[in-house]
């Protein structure tokens, strides 16, 4: 599993980081989280409001930070 939290460095954007990272860990997964804050490629996934989540290249969420379950429910679809 391929993750990407998109996101300029704001606080919201490390929180959804830190909460992604968690949720991996806690469900064991095998995914790479890798933190993006060039705008110029955030912007090609379309993206307008950060934090965003892309997962395996699908944008799933954007503009808000998820809670950790709804984090663990989201990767386990």
């Amino acid at each position: 599993m391929d993750i990407k939290v998109l996101g300029t460095g704001c606080a919201k954007c490390k929180t959804l980081e830190r909460i992604t990272k968690e949720a991996v860990e806690e469900l064991n997964l095998d995914a790479s989280v890798e933190k993006i804050e060039d705008i110029q490629k955030i912007m090609e996934y379309g993206v307008m409001f950060t934090p965003a989540l892309v997962v395996d290249g699908e944008v799933l969420i954007k503009g808000r930070v998820p809670n950790l379950k709804e984090m663990k429910k989201i990767l386990t679809q």
